[in-house]
Order: structure tokens, then sequence, then C-alpha cells
């Protein structure tokens, strides 16, 4: 073999007891550690992220350097083409009124929702997931996935997040002017906050709950071939109860969770109370 190669035995014995160099070998830990962290992200990390998580276990490492690794690796962050916008709004009504205005970052939770419906195709039909989304961690506080677009399933998810959350303080709440938003059901179960409506065809006004939603599809749902509603409800509570909610750190929340950085303003509200 070696004279078929064209190697020299005294070649090929120093190859078999020749060391991995320090570099190498921390090279090659390093590249265990991103693909742990890749794993644990559903395979949905990017190098920033991973370069936030390495550097919080301790390791001293660029971001740069992380994405050459990842890229010698063969892996890279979820990714779709971003959405453009096309229309303006040309006639905004007088009566709904664009409360937030693009305000995205309040200083407490439950002091800004906001909410949409966005469409999950399956083999049985399209399915329609709706969430409410507390503004304050970019935490969804409640869901609900629904064969149809009905006035009901916005209620039925708005019911939820007033039965999880604190709704005594002045509380914002987000939406487009779809029809649902802007029937009598919905003004009568939200009428303790403060109703607010994007400008027509401008989804940026609503970017917050649009993005949640186009990140759910990109990292996770995109994957698989979704067989029905039992199927793809399965997958929308794996990814957002187990993952998106309590795991995946969020560059808005300072790489923490929505869940560690809500209870962080708990703790620092509990010692400026103290």
């Amino acid at each position: 073999m070696l004279k078929l190669l064209g190697v020299s035995r005294s070649g090929y014995r120093a190859f078999l007891n020749r060391k991995v160099s320090p570099t190498k070998q921390r090279k090659n830990a390093v590249k265990k550690e991103i693909q742990k962290i890749y794993d644990k992200s559903k395979q949905n990390y990017g190098a920033p992220k991973i370069t936030k998580e390495l550097r919080a276990s301790g390791e001293t490492i660029s971001e740069r350097t992380v994405g050459k690794y990842m890229r010698e690796m063969g892996i890279r962050a979820q990714w779709t083409k971003p959405w453009i916008a096309t229309t303006k709004d040309s006639d905004f009504s007088k009566q709904l009124h664009n409360i937030l205005d693009e305000q995205f970052n309040p200083d407490r939770p439950n002091a800004v929702w906001c909410t949409d419906i966005t469409y999950i195709w399956t083999q049985d039909g399209f399915v329609y997931l709706n969430c409410v989304m507390d503004l304050y961690a970019r935490k969804i506080i409640a869901w609900t996935l629904a064969d149809s677009m009905e006035v009901s399933t916005v209620i039925e998810t708005i019911n939820k997040a007033k039965a999880r959350r604190s709704t005594d303080q002045p509380l914002i709440i987000h939406t487009d002017r779809g029809s649902q938003y802007v029937s009598e059901a919905w003004r009568e179960a939200t009428k303790k906050m403060t109703n607010s409506y994007s400008h027509k065809g401008y989804p940026y006004d609503n970017a917050c709950i649009e993005s949640f939603h186009s990140l759910i599809k990109r990292e996770w749902l995109n994957r698989f071939t979704i067989k029905d509603y039992r199927h793809a409800y399965s997958l929308v509570f794996e990814y957002i109860e187990t993952f998106y909610n309590t795991v995946r750190i969020h560059s808005h929340c300072d790489y923490m969770s929505p869940d560690e950085y809500e209870k962080l303003y708990e703790r620092v509200s509990d010692l400026s109370a103290a």
C-alpha cells in the first residue's frame, strides 16, 4: 500500500507518532463546543449567538473565528429571504390609531402586547397560529392553533393572555387591521386595554410579532413535512414552550431567554422595593 501511495516507511511511522499540536487540540475542542451549542439551539444559532454562549462558558474567542469554524464544519444559522414591503398606507382611518408608533421597548412587562395570525401549511390543509407577545422580553404569553381564522380564535388567545398575566396597569394591545381585530367581540375582550393599530399595508408597525412568526417557520416548521393539525400543534408547542420562551437567547434580552429576562426584572424590582 505504501508503494502504491508513494509513501516511505519512515514517513508513515513519523505520521503515526506525530502528536496533535496544542493549537489544533484547542481548535478541535472549540469545534465540539460549537456543535453542542448549535445542536442545543435546534441548529438555529449563528456565529453571534454561539460566540455569546462560548464566552459565557469562559472561552475567549472572536465572532469572526466562530464564523470561520462554522464554515469549516459546514453549519450555519437558518435563513430565508427577507420580506420586502411593496405598499404603504394611503388612507389612514380616523377611528384606528397607531398608539404604539413603533416604540417596541417598554420598560416593564405587561405594558405592551402585540398579536397577529399566521398560516401554517399541512398536508391536510392550512392551520392558523395566533400568538400574543409581551414586548418587554419578546415572550409569547399565549397562543392558539386553529383550523380557521374566525374571530373566536383571537378571542380565545387574548383570554388566555389575560388569565396568565396582570392587566392592572395601563396596557397597549397592538394589532394589524384584520377583520378579527376590528370586530365588536375583539373590542369587548380588550376594553380595559388601549387598542393600537398598524397603518394599512405596513407590517413594520407590528414588526416584533411578524418577526416571531417568520422565526418559528425559518428555524423550525420549515424543516418538516407537516401532516395535519395534531402534528402542527406538537411542533408549535415544542418550539414555543421548550425552546423559544425558555432556552433561546435573544439579542434584545441581553442574550438571555425571554423567561430569564423577565425573572431578572422581577429580582431587580424586588430589590428596589426592599
